[in-house]
């Protein structure tokens, strides 16, 4: 559908075999997840030196056993270099995937979550542009985390890399 051109200047996800419209990105979703990544990079690597710990991959599909693709606004993923030209990553190249949710919230707190625990990533960190929220799922168990942390300020490290810390401010920031 998408290749015949259906859905032209309309953003989709293939999400549990469907596909479900992607809202328009909002200035402060696309601010923060912008800066987020820059950050990410900055402190993971772009992915193409042989020194990097990871890739960050913007807006771009993952793929997921069950039946989904969906878009991730940073998928933090193992730095494969060439062969993401033949496949999106899959469960066991994700470190980690953050969402920026405004009007997504329903969608990205419920089948989101599920999708991303189903297919056993590690990690999700939820920010709720709503209420300036970093909401950290982790410990993925059937279609639920088991471990939830709600964050406004502080800082965090990333399962995949305990060495680091990361700011809260780094991923959203309530400050003008």
């Amino acid at each position: 559908m998408i290749q015949a051109g259906l859905f032209v200047d309309r953003p989709v996800e293939l999400l549990a075999g469907e596909l479900v419209p992607m809202p328009l990105e909002g200035e402060p979703h696309a601010f923060f997840s912008s800066e987020a990544g820059a950050y990410l990079a900055r402190i993971l690597g772009d992915g193409y030196a042989s020194a990097d710990r990871a890739f960050i991959r913007p807006a771009k599909p993952i793929t997921l056993p069950n039946d989904s693709e969906p878009e991730p606004d940073i998928a933090i993923v193992a730095p494969l270099g060439r062969e993401y030209l033949h496949h999106h990553p899959y469960p066991e190249n994700i470190f980690w995937v953050v969402e920026y949710a405004n009007s997504s919230l329903e969608k990205d707190s419920t089948l989101k979550y599920h999708l991303y625990a189903e297919a056993g990533i590690p990690e999700y960190w939820l920010v709720n542009l709503k209420t300036g929220e970093l909401i950290i799922h982790r410990e993925p168990k059937g279609r639920e985390y088991g471990s939830k942390m709600t964050l406004t300020t502080g800082t965090i490290s990333p399962l995949a890399f305990p060495d680091l810390t990361i700011p809260v401010s780094a991923i959203i920031s309530t400050e003008e």
